[in-house]
């Protein structure tokens, strides 16, 4: 018996009918009810225990999976005192323990928790109501990163029903990914002898080119995150007594962030902050830039207007398509996600602020160690302050990156002949600027493993954002090229 199915005994369209009847019928169904659940990350839900959403989310996933009767599946929800949980579940090799790669294990990633809600939902949608509408599921978490589990055991079920022999396959779905992860290595950890040798990693929480084909996700952007502060008063005073004496918090703010990025360029000046891009990066993004094209900018949605009956759109920093590329996954960015001390517009009064705060988060590109950074970072924007006002940063998630290691030769294989097989085209290799902490702590503890990094957040599918949505008919695709590639797995 051959230790894989052979690339001429994989039946394309019996893979995809498997899956397709699978998330028809169950997983839409599965993932309408999880949207509905506010299953927020624990930076967005410090009582996120007593809540008991995550509790839920994992509960519900878990009893799903184990009505699914897959032959040889055992599962487990892992629980570390004090932490979020993780679902566990393992299925083992049905491969003659003789054969070649027979003891390698196939591990099959993603999460249940969510960014919070966020503003600006269409009238008709909402992120914690589902609706499911052209193909596309609306509502928070979907694709970010709720479909992962469901489309794992699709795969897996697909990949049974073939008839030939797969490797071993663990699962592992945490809670904590959207708060960068950090309960993630003590339950590796725990978990290090049953994960067993890892050969192969399906990473089911990154994004898509296009719908068009299969896309490899080749490097992923670091992250660090925190809160920036400048106190100059203990109390808020009338603006027209003491302006001009007393120095604006804000003014005091915008001149502590320009030691850090150049404003006029959006370029961050710490020289430490940047690393070149590998050759191999560089080649493969001149590729997808040639695939992609301006839908590279043309994919976000960009603010308008209306002037002398024609209307005028804001502009991206670059249309050139491989600087574009380059600009959102090799290079760091600054953007201010939260402000407090203001006072919403309605209320307010002429008052000089007592203080500015401001929640920073840095993407940082692959190669660079998110801890040195933010070290740096910390140093640099506190020191000196200027009118000896306090100034502080408290750091409070951060992630190193991750820049994928060579590509097997059965593995690149595997995933064109996916690609061509579900999708009529030829994998295409990209970047994200996002951070999936995972990735690094896995390359590291399994060197020598493949990494399938994919998922379903193409264009306009808006995660962390509003409407965000789910693009079914890629994920069916997708899922049906996983069946594919682990069943190629030596």
């Amino acid at each position: 018996m051959n230790a894989r199915i052979p690339d001429t005994a994989f039946q394309t369209t019996a893979a995809l009918e498997n899956v397709s009847a699978q998330w028809d019928a169950q997983i839409v169904p599965q993932l309408q009810d999880y949207i509905r659940i506010p299953a927020k990350s624990p930076m967005f839900d410090a009582d996120w225990a007593s809540h008991g959403f995550l509790d839920t989310v994992v509960r519900n996933t878990a009893q799903w999976i184990e009505a699914q009767k897959v032959a040889g599946l055992t599962l487990e929800v892992v629980r570390l005192e004090g932490r979020t949980p993780v679902l566990f579940f393992e299925i083992p090799s049905t491969r003659p323990s003789d054969a070649p790669g027979s003891g390698q294990t196939a591990l099959i990633y993603g999460h249940l928790d969510k960014q919070p809600e966020f503003t600006g939902w269409r009238s008709d949608l909402g992120p914690w109501s589902p609706k499911y509408e052209d193909g596309k599921l609306y509502g928070r978490g979907g694709a970010d990163d709720g479909y992962a589990a469901y489309a794992a055991i699709a795969a897996i079920q697909a990949l049974k029903a073939q008839g030939g022999t797969h490797p071993r396959i663990v699962g592992l779905i945490e809670t904590c990914e959207e708060s960068g992860s950090k309960d993630l290595l003590p339950y590796i950890d725990a978990l290090k002898d049953r994960l067993g040798e890892v050969g192969l990693v399906v990473c089911l929480d990154s994004g898509a080119g296009n719908y068009d084909q299969l896309w490899l996700t080749n490097s992923l952007r670091g992250m660090a995150s925190g809160v920036l502060k400048v106190e100059i008063l203990t109390e808020g005073i009338h603006s027209g007594d003491a302006s001009g004496l007393v120095p604006s918090s804000f003014r005091i703010m915008r001149q502590v962030l320009d030691r850090l990025e150049d404003s006029a360029t959006g370029r961050l000046l710490p020289a430490s902050f940047h690393c070149e891009v590998p050759t191999e990066r560089l080649a493969q993004a001149q590729a997808t830039a040639a695939i992609l094209g301006d839908e590279i900018y043309k994919r976000f949605p960009w603010a308008h207007y209306d002037c002398g009956g024609s209307t005028v759109f804001a502009l991206p920093t670059t249309t050139d398509p491989l600087e574009a590329l380059l600009k959102r996954t090799w290079q760091p960015t600054l953007s201010v996600t939260g402000a407090e001390g203001f006072s919403d517009i309605a209320n307010a009064g002429n008052v000089l602020r007592p203080y500015s705060a401001f929640k920073l988060s840095l993407r940082l590109p692959p190669l660079v160690e998110a801890a040195t950074a933010v070290q740096e970072l910390k140093a640099l924007l506190e020191d000196n302050a200027p009118y000896q006002a306090r100034v502080t940063f408290e750091g409070l998630s951060s992630a190193t990156g991750w820049n994928a290691p060579d590509t097997a030769d059965w593995f690149a294989q595997a995933l064109d002949d996916a690609s061509q097989a579900h999708f009529g085209a030829s994998c295409g290799y990209i970047g994200q600027g996002g951070t999936i902490p995972l990735m690094n702590m896995l390359s590291k503890g399994f060197p020598t493993a493949q990494m399938m990094v994919c998922g379903v957040l193409g264009p306009k599918s808006n995660a962390h954002g509003p409407n965000e949505f789910l693009h079914v008919p890629y994920a069916k695709k997708l899922t049906a090229a996983v069946a594919q590639v682990l069943g190629r797995m030596p």
